[in-house]
């Protein structure tokens, strides 16, 4: 089975809106996701979402706070075969924080969760964003 891992990863706007950062595939469909990608080798899913994040949205540990108490796994089918994705929350330090995409993607969107879960279309991803909003909204709220 193969595995991948990343973050779902927001912001706190100055009105104190909560938005997710999704990334639009150079490739393929085109379609949106959160930063993720396969575990390489031996990674831990945690490390394979550090590393990917840093990959495709230049973001690492010091641009991030990690909160470890989130941690959701969907499967999904891809050509025919099982796929465990690992997901963790993440915000970002600074709401203005500029994202560096990689060549693996052409397009990024900070969106609330309705306009998240409009972009994405896969509704164990759409499913992963509402446990993170009701994680953010029960857990960091002020």
């Amino acid at each position: 089975m193969s595995a991948a891992a990343g973050f779902i990863i927001f912001r706190q706007t100055k009105d104190s809106a909560i938005e997710y950062l999704l990334l639009q595939t150079s490739y393929g469909q085109h379609h949106w996701t959160p930063p993720k990608g396969h575990l390489d080798g031996d990674e831990s899913p945690l490390q394979a979402a550090e590393r990917e994040t840093k990959e495709e949205a230049g973001l690492d540990k010091n641009d991030l706070e990690y909160y470890d108490k989130f941690e959701e796994k969907i499967t999904y089918e891809v050509n025919g075969k099982p796929k465990d994705v690992y997901y963790f929350l993440a915000r970002v330090h600074n709401a203005e924080q500029k994202i560096n995409l990689s060549d693996e993607h052409q397009n990024l969107s900070w969106s609330n969760l309705q306009g998240a879960c409009d972009l994405v279309k896969h509704e164990n991803t759409q499913s992963v964003l509402k446990k993170a909003d009701d994680f953010i909204n029960t857990n960091l709220k002020n």
